[in-house]
């Protein structure tokens, strides 16, 4: 049997959405408690209907369509407080996740413009600091941008991730399905705009789209990080850019797997040898472990066990996901400095 990575070894989640990463139990409850009318009154139904069965063929949009019912019972800022705690708190207790990064798109939670974007954001970090209570976790969180989302609605997003960059917003991302309305070159000025103020970039490419489009995404938008991205093993250039630059590619097996993608295990095989061959860094994540029905070492395991990554290539991604991650380092910042309460007393009465 192969090694199998050390559950004592710290992880990174880098790339897991909200709307695939709650247990169905949790969301069967939050939707009742809301009152949410749900498709059916049966609980095993309504599990099927959040998360895939690999016996069932479904296409990329197909998968896409799994979040429609979770981001709606989402749509509250009560419900995201609660998913957001659940997420971080499972991620630590069930794999020892200690940095967990976690997109959403909060247009998606706000029933239309009914509710108010900033008590949406707002709820999600009450559901980290919950978490950081209880766990000794280091979470962020990187808004989702939509490809078929007017620019004038995506410009909204990056505004309040700036605006909450200093209170858990650590990045943001391009998410969603393919749309013949999206163009990469006009978002070359938001991503410079959120960059100034220290956001990280991540997008989806390199999925579903075609595979020239990695090459774009990498010289007009500069990310730090590529969701995805196994087409770019495809492209010469792209390989090249992507290791000049340092981006890090962020790899969810069974995602890929699921949506066909990827058609099976020895194409990834091809793909992995691909990415060592060029020098280009990645990592391993879930995309959404409830949904999925998986976990960062169920990943690590499967490729493993099939002789795809060694223990040395799993610890190596298992740090490259660390040191990538969005999320600031605790010793980087400075500690507070405060003054012992007699100074304070003395400077007072001399003022």
């Amino acid at each position: 049997m192969p090694r199998q990575l050390s559950r004592k070894t710290p992880l990174a989640e880098l790339h897991c959405h909200l709307g695939g990463a709650v247990a169905p139990a949790i969301m069967w409850g939050i939707a009742n408690a809301q009152g949410i009318k749900l498709p059916t009154k049966d609980y095993w139904e309504f599990r099927d209907m959040i998360t895939v069965n690999p016996r069932r063929n479904r296409s990329f949009d197909g998968y896409l369509q799994l979040f429609h019912l979770t981001e709606l019972i989402q749509s509250s800022p009560l419900a995201v407080e609660r998913s957001v705690y659940e997420v971080v708190g499972g991620a630590y207790r069930k794999n020892n996740v200690t940095t967990m990064e976690l997109r959403f798109n909060p247009m998606k939670r706000n029933r239309g413009g009914e509710q108010d974007l900033d008590h949406i954001i707002a709820a999600a970090v009450r559901g980290m600091d919950r978490a950081m209570l209880e766990y000794p976790v280091k979470p962020g969180l990187i808004l989702c941008l939509d490809r078929a989302f007017p620019y004038e609605l995506n410009e909204i997003i990056v505004e309040k991730a700036i605006a909450w960059r200093d209170r858990g917003v650590v990045g943001i991302d391009i998410a969603g399905p393919e749309s013949a309305t999206f163009r990469v070159a006009d978002y070359r000025k938001l991503f410079r705009r959120a960059r100034q103020y220290g956001l990280g970039l991540t997008i989806h490419t390199g999925e579903s789209g075609p595979i020239d489009e990695v090459a774009r995404v990498v010289e007009l938008l500069e990310p730090d990080r590529i969701g995805h991205g196994v087409k770019a093993a495809y492209d010469p250039r792209a390989m090249a850019m992507i290791r000049e630059r340092g981006i890090v590619l962020e790899i969810c097996p069974t995602s890929n797997l699921n949506t066909r993608v990827v058609s099976g295990w020895e194409e990834f095989r091809w793909i992995f040898d691909t990415f060592r061959r060029n020098e280009v860094r990645f990592t391993i994540s879930t995309d959404g472990p409830e949904m999925l029905k998986t976990y960062i070492r169920d990943e690590m395991a499967a490729l493993g066990r099939l002789g795809i990554l060694s223990i040395e290539d799993q610890e190596l991604a298992a740090s490259t996901a660390l040191t990538a991650s969005f999320v600031p380092n605790v010793s980087d910042v400075p500690a507070p400095v405060f003054q012992p309460a007699s100074r304070v007393a003395v400077e007072r009465e001399e003022a």
